[in-house]
């Protein structure tokens, strides 16, 4: 069975290293993309199974690109799971309604973010959203 790939889009280095060694260590194939226009890059090459999304990039921010990804008939069914510095009250819903399935605070929790990626990549069917 071939390993699940998931695309991290993410303009800060340290996160970048971080995210990458945790998930290949867990097994997954990792993409990388440091802001918006390499990610859509990366995305004419392949379909990821998960894309993991900071939410402040430079320039189109991972909000404004996680629309944009929803309204591709390619991309629109790959789950988002975004990055975020903002958990504040109202963060939540803009991060819904922008179409991620759900997210991980900044900093990053190992623990949480591989319970997270298994949750939407662990039986392989289509990603269920965030109920909470």
């Amino acid at each position: 069975m071939p390993r699940k790939r998931v695309l991290v889009v993410e303009d800060n280095p340290l996160n970048m290293e971080l995210v990458c060694e945790v998930l290949e260590t867990h097994g997954y194939e990792v993409w990388q993309a440091s802001a918006a226009p390499e990610a859509l890059e990366r995305l004419t090459t392949g379909k990821p199974d998960l894309i993991l999304m900071d939410i402040q990039l430079p320039g189109l921010d991972g909000l404004a690109l996680t629309k944009q990804l929803k309204q591709d008939p390619v991309a629109r069914d790959i789950p988002v799971l975004a990055l975020t510095a903002h958990a504040m009250k109202g963060d939540r819903e803009r991060i819904m309604e922008a179409g991620c399935c759900s997210y991980v605070s900044k900093p990053i929790d190992i623990n949480e973010l591989t319970t997270q990626v298994a949750r939407f990549l662990g039986d392989g069917g289509a990603p269920v959203r965030d109920p909470s």
